[in-house]
This record gives structure tokens, C-alpha cells and sequence, in this order.
């Protein structure tokens, strides 16, 4: 078994590039606090998938993938929330709510494949 096989699955490396995307779209904001709640949002995503990708039984997995969903949630609220006081232009909402929305499905399509298996 591969050591680290979490570098393989889609939804990290697409949760991966959000993350960078976020760094970037939010690299010259002002509001602080959102900043880096919006960039902490982000990171939990990959390291829940990374963290529970390591886990001894698919059950436990399956939770930590539901906690990445979680954290989905929380960037898009920090997105609308920098939507809502114009902190981020609507075309880099829209691609990371895009964004958003396709690793949320992914990650509960992945939750639920698992708790099947348990």
C-alpha cells in the first residue's frame, strides 16, 4: 500500500489547486481576519483528506471527509461573506464557487462510497 495515497485521489488534488487559488485571490485583501479564515478554511480541506486518508478503518475516513465538507462550507462562507463587501470580483467568486461545489460533491460521493463498504 502506497504510503501517502492520498496524493492520488482527485478530490485533494482539486482541493489542492483551490487552496492556491484562494492564497491568490485573497494575497491583497485588507480585511485580515477574513483573509485568513477564508486561507485556514481552505488548508483544512486537504489536510482532513490527507489526515484521514491514513486512518485504519473506512469509517474513520469517512469522517474526516465529512469535516473537509465542512470546511467547503466554511470557504464559501467566507467567499460570500467577501462577496457581500466586495473584497473579491464576481468572476473569482463564481470560479471558486464552482470550485466549491464540485469538491463538495466529490468529497460526499466519496463519504458515502465508504460508509457503503463499512
Amino acid at each position: 500500500m502506497k504510503t501517502f495515497r492520498f496524493l492520488d485521489f482527485s478530490v485533494y488534488i482539486r482541493a489542492r489547486a483551490l487552496y492556491k487559488e484562494v492564497l491568490r485571490v485573497t494575497e491583497l485583501m485588507r480585511d485580515f481576519a477574513l483573509k485568513d479564515q477564508a486561507r485556514r478554511a481552505a488548508l483544512s480541506i486537504i489536510l482532513n483528506i490527507a489526515e484521514g486518508s491514513a486512518k485504519k478503518s473506512d469509517r474513520e475516513f469517512s469522517r474526516f471527509l465529512q469535516i473537509a465538507l465542512g470546511s467547503v462550507n466554511e470557504l464559501y462562507a467566507c467567499l460570500d461573506a467577501m462577496k457581500e463587501n466586495k473584497l473579491v470580483s464576481e468572476s473569482n467568486f463564481r470560479r471558486l464557487e464552482i470550485e466549491c461545489e464540485e469538491i463538495a460533491k466529490q468529497l460526499g460521493g466519496f463519504s458515502k462510497k465508504l460508509r457503503v463498504n463499512c
